[in-house]
This record gives structure tokens, sequence and C-alpha cells, in this order.
């Protein structure tokens, strides 16, 4: 990696979320933060999916951004720590969308490496 390896939870999840904002320009970076035999479940395709494995989830994620949204942001809202669970709270915005997507990711950490990451959609926001 080219940063210094995270040491904590939230440091390797903070350090995904550095990597998802910038996309293919740091897409080894990312892929490294995932042990070789993590779980990536995602709803993005319109129905859950679950990606096994470093491999396969490097696989999707150059997929997905083959059709990202132009101009597309991510915003880290929350971050919340229990000891090697990590709960993220993100908005997701483009031009492309009605409204900004938001959603919660849960992390698992071991030894610096997403070992589970589960996505989910949160409602959108009330005025």
């Amino acid at each position: 990696m080219n940063a210094t390896q995270p040491t904590t939870p939230q440091q390797t999840v903070e350090a995904y979320f550095r990597a998802m904002q910038l996309g293919p320009a740091d897409a080894d970076d990312l892929f490294a933060l995932f042990a070789d035999h993590a779980t990536y479940s995602e709803p993005f395709s319109g129905t859950a999916q679950v990606h096994r494995g470093r491999d396969a989830i490097a696989s999707y994620l150059r997929r997905s951004w083959q059709t990202a949204p132009p101009d597309m942001s991510l915003t880290v809202d929350r971050i919340d720590v229990a000891d090697a669970v990590v709960t993220t709270h993100w908005t997701c915005a483009s031009p492309a969308f009605p409204q900004p997507m938001r959603g919660q990711d849960v992390c698992t950490v071991e030894a610096g490496r997403i070992v589970q990451l589960h996505v989910t959609f949160l409602p959108p926001e009330t005025p």
C-alpha cells in the first residue's frame, strides 16, 4: 500500500472510503484492504449479491466503476466502532440521481484487513 498500513479497524475503514472516493486511481490500495477470504455483500444491482474473496471483490468493483454515474461523490456521515466492527453511514450523490442515496456499511476488520463488508441502503432523509 502507498500509505502506512492501517492499525485499527477504524483506520482500515477510513482508508477504504478514501480509496473508494478515488475509484480506479487507487484500485491496488483499495483491494489490498481486503483479506484474501473477505466477503462483500451489496444491493447495488437491485438484488443482494455476495462477492467472496479478494479477487471476486476486485472484479466486481472494476466492473462497477465502468458503469458508475457521472460526477459521483461519496461522503462519510458517521462512523461507529465496536471492537472489530465498524459501522459507517454514508451519502452518495450524482447529478444522475433524483436525490442523494444513503447507506450503511458494516465492516468486520481483522489484522488490518476487511474480512466482511455488508452494505445496505437507508431511507432518504426527510426535510
